[in-house]
């Protein structure tokens, strides 16, 4: 019986793991995250995101706003994901910690690491996912390539942990989420006008939430409010009176 060269079977080891990890849905025992909004749960195959995988989001645009949406959108998953400790890999030291609080992750629960060049963040990530021992890790990069996202997913199949790229703008009109990627679903976050209150003041915040791709399903968009102290996302509230606001409405239209 012949024997293969060992740089052969180790390439053939990827090759299988690279394939398992190309479709973590089909295992019966996969641990997954629901957003606890049906109409969200119900698009998602298998009813939430997988726990042990690689998910990816962005914002819509290049702007701040959207930038800072998408970060608490992840931060509200890993908040979500199990309780324990989250893994941020920065790109630059300007996470603000009483914001993470806010969307579910206090100062307790988080370890920070800068790293400024994207090799450096990949590297890291990928260490913590395969440590095994905390609840998510998210990173920050600018540009990865397919090689490096099998690597991710297969890291965070082999450790456990949900792994959430935040994919930041580098040039307009350069989207984050245009190249291939291996990660299981792919999100892009948008602000929306805020939760109207009856008082002067600024309501609960809204983003348009997308997800643009998913393995084993469809895409799909809502209009959510954003993360509570939980990690939370909410469906807005419809008006208690449709009949008054519309009467209102057109009351203006006509004194106007």
């Amino acid at each position: 019986m012949s024997i293969l060269p060992l740089s052969r079977r180790e390439r053939l080891d990827v090759l299988r793991a690279e394939v398992r990890a190309l479709a973590p849905e089909t295992h019966a025992d996969v641990e997954r995250i629901p957003f606890g909004i049906d109409v969200m749960d119900r698009r998602l195959a298998g009813g939430g995101i997988v726990s042990g995988a690689l998910h990816e989001m962005t914002g819509a645009t290049q702007s701040v706003a959207d930038d800072a949406a998408a970060t608490l959108f992840a931060a509200g998953i890993a908040a979500r994901a199990g309780g324990g400790i989250v893994l941020w890999v920065m790109s630059k030291p300007d996470l603000f910690a009483p914001a993470l609080s806010q969307a579910g992750i206090p100062p307790s629960r988080l370890i920070q690491v800068e790293a400024r060049r994207d090799e450096d963040a990949l590297a890291v990530i990928e260490d913590g996912l395969r440590h095994g021992g905390l609840s998510a890790v998210v990173g920050e990069v600018s540009r990865v390539g397919l090689t490096a996202t099998r690597r991710l997913q297969l890291a965070a199949e082999e450790g456990r942990t949900t792994a959430l790229l935040l994919r930041r703008w580098r040039k307009a009109r350069q989207d984050p989420l245009a190249d291939p990627s291996a990660a299981v679903t792919r999100w892009r976050i948008a602000c929306a006008p805020s939760t109207p209150l009856p008082v002067q003041g600024v309501g609960r915040p809204r983003w348009d939430v997308a997800l643009i791709r998913q393995r084993g399903g469809d895409p799909g968009s809502w209009l959510l409010e954003a993360c509570d102290a939980t990690g939370s996302l909410a469906l807005p509230a419809e008006p208690r009176d449709r009949s008054t606001s519309a009467g209102r409405r057109s009351t203006r239209r006509i004194a106007a």
